[in-house]
């Protein structure tokens, strides 16, 4: 196992802040690894606390009477100067719960109302997402979404359209669109049970 000799912060952002981590790698060379993440001092990165606490959270919303449509968001992101389907997400605030925060992103993303599903602990937990590149990590909350799509809750940085998509339009978006990993594997999942949640019935063993 390799070690960690020094982390230099260099950069003060709000978000998101980029760290510079000296090391010695387990077949004693010396290793200069960069790590982004929402940490905003040398403390609270992971890799000091050694807890994995959610960083943000992602929302898996069925929409509509038949439950035939899943929630989308066709962003605008300037790492790839386009767009990407995702599912809706964002930053956990502080003090937050990241049931409650996954009520509130969805509403100021979309308009729409959360109907949260009580799930198996296994399947909400938080998971990293890049872990090549950040110690970020995501928990993920599945549910119902109703009420109409709104636009006005969402940052004037913000360049967001809502998604209903069906499963013609599922299939259409994963052969043809740029799409977030985390999104896709579960629209493979959206595409092929008859019941979407089916999945979060069993829990794991």
């Amino acid at each position: 196992m390799g070690k960690i000799n020094h982390v230099e912060k260099l950069t003060d952002s709000r978000f998101v802040n980029l760290y510079n981590v000296k090391a010695t790698s387990v077949h004693n060379t010396p290793v200069s690894y960069y790590v982004a993440s929402p940490a905003t001092d040398i403390e609270d990165l992971k890799l000091k606390t050694k807890r994995n606490k959610p960083d943000g959270v992602i929302i898996y919303a069925i929409y509509g009477e038949k439950r035939d449509r899943v929630v989308l968001v066709r962003q605008y992101r300037y790492t790839l100067d386009d767009y990407i389907y995702e599912f809706p997400a964002g930053l956990v605030e502080p003090g937050e719960d990241f049931h409650e925060g996954a009520a509130r992103e969805l509403r100021e993303e979309t308009g729409l109302t959360l109907t949260p599903l009580k799930v198996d602990k296994s399947f909400e937990r938080p998971y990293f997402t890049t872990v090549g590149m950040t110690d970020e990590s995501c928990a993920s909350v599945y549910g119902y979404a109703s009420g109409e799509i709104s636009t006005r809750g969402q940052e004037a940085s913000e360049e967001i359209e809502v998604v209903l998509a069906d499963r013609q339009e599922v299939r259409r978006i994963l052969r043809e669109e740029n799409v977030a990993i985390m999104c896709a594997y579960m629209l493979m999942h959206f595409l092929q049970d008859d019941e979407p949640f089916a999945f979060l019935e069993a829990g794991i063993e």
